[in-house]
């Protein structure tokens, strides 16, 4: 997404049914393995640059089902 960023491309990841502090491990353990910066922000996590395949490939190592949503 970029819509409303000054158009900076992001990686957002949503639907990831945890309580705050294991979505913020999740958090940070997506950050280390992409490489970028990024932040939580409502329960929602945005990553800095396009990293959709990593996000997806760490998050079906971790065992969830993964949907892209939006192209």
């Amino acid at each position: 997404e970029s819509k409303g960023r000054g158009g900076k491309v992001v990686t957002v990841v949503r639907g990831l049914s945890l309580d705050a502090a294991a979505l913020a491990a999740q958090a940070k353990q997506l950050r280390t393995a992409c490489g970028p910066g990024g932040t939580l922000k409502d329960g929602v996590v945005e990553l800095q640059g396009d990293h959709c395949e990593r996000v997806m490939a760490c998050l079906k190592q971790d065992g969830w089902t993964v949907v892209r949503a939006g192209g």
